[in-house]
C-alpha cells in the first residue's frame, strides 16, 4: 500500500503548532517527521495532530533543545534511538510501520560556524556523529528502511545558491560532504529526492537572516529523504514544499516529501 512521507524540521514544535496542524490539514502525509522539537515528549501537542488523525507518535525530546518526532496515521512501533557521538542528545529515533519499513529520523549536529574542529568543538562533533552513523550502518546493514531528517549538509553543488562561496562555510565543506557520503555508501542509501529530481538548483531551507529570503533565494538543500536500495525504486514523487518558508512565523526549513510504494 503506498504511503506519503513528509520530513520537516520545524524549529519548535510547540511554537510552531499551527503549521504543522496547517501541513497535515492541506497535504495529509501519513507520516510526518519533524526535527528540532525543542520539547519533552510529553509536551508534545498532540491533541490537535489526532483530530487531524495523527494517532501514533515515536519520539524523543528534550528542553529546548533539538528533538525528533514521528508523527503517523498508520500504526507504527518504536524500534530505538542512537546517542552517535555519545552528545545525550535526543537527535535520532526510529519506527517501524505494519509493512516492515523502519523510518530512521535524524538531527544531525549543524556544527557551529567555523569549520575546523580544531577551533570549534561543535565541528568535531558533528564530524563525529557522522561518523558514529557511518560505523553503526556498516555493522547494522540496514534493508527496507527510510532515512529522513535535517542532516545539516547540502552534499551537491547543486544543492547551494553558490558552490564556490559555500565550499568553507559549515554545511558545505569537502570534508562534510564525504563524511555523509561515506554514512550513504555504509548503508546503502539512496537520495530519493535527487533520484526523483536529479538536475538543479534544489533548496530546503533558507535562513532567517535574509530579509527578503524568497527574493534573495540563497539557500541550501540541507534536508533529506534517502531509501536503502531494496526499496529505493519505490520512491517516487519527491517535492519540496517551498511556499511553505513563507508561512506565518515559519521555519527556517520548507518540508520535504516523498511517496512509497512499498
Amino acid at each position: 500500500m503506498p504511503f506519503t512521507l513528509a520530513t520537516w524540521n520545524i524549529n519548535s514544535v510547540r511554537l510552531r503548532e499551527g503549521i504543522v496542524a496547517q501541513l497535515m490539514s492541506e497535504e495529509a502525509p501519513d507520516v510526518l517527521c519533524l526535527q528540532e522539537c525543542k520539547s519533552p515528549v510529553e509536551k508534545i501537542p498532540m491533541e490537535q495532530f489526532r483530530a487531524l488523525g495523527y494517532n501514533h507518535m515515536v519520539a524523543r525530546g528534550q528542553k529546548g533543545y533539538n528533538g525528533v518526532a514521528i508523527l503517523s496515521k498508520l500504526p507504527i512501533e518504536d524500534a530505538g534511538d542512537q546517542d552517535f557521538a555519545n552528545l545525550g542528545h535526543a537527535r535520532h529515533v526510529a519506527g517501524r510501520l505494519e509493512n516492515g519499513v523502519t523510518i530512521h529520523n535524524f538531527y544531525v549536529p549543524a556544527g557551529g560556524d567555523e569549520p575546523d574542529r580544531e577551533k570549534n568543538e561543535k565541528f568535531g562533533q558533528k564530524l563525529d556523529y557522522l561518523t558514529g552513523m557511518r560505523d553503526w550502518f556498516h555493522s547494522e546493514k540496514p534493508e527496507k528502511s527510510i532515512l529522513v531528517g535535517d542532516l545539516n549538509i547540502a552534499p551537491r553543488e547543486d544543492d547551494v545558491w553558490d558552490h564556490k562561496k559555500l565550499l568553507k562555510i559549515v554545511s558545505h565543506t569537502p570534508v562534510e560532504v564525504e563524511h555523509l557520503a561515506q554514512v550513504q555508501d555504509a548503508g546503502n542509501w539512496v537520495d530519493v529526492t535527487r533520484a526523483d529530481i536529479p538536475k538543479g538548483l534544489l533548496y530546503s531551507w533558507w535562513s532567517y537572516r535574509a530579509r527578503d529570503w524568497d527574493a534573495a533565494d540563497k539557500g541550501r538543500r540541507l534536508d533529506h529523504v534517502w531509501a536503502t536500495s531494496d526499496i529505493a525504486s519505490a520512491g517516487h514523487s519527491s517535492k519540496i514544499l517551498r511556499h511553505v518558508r513563507g508561512w506565518e512565523k515559519p521555519s527556517d526549513h520548507a518540508p520535504v516529501f516523498a511517496t512509497f510504494d512499498v
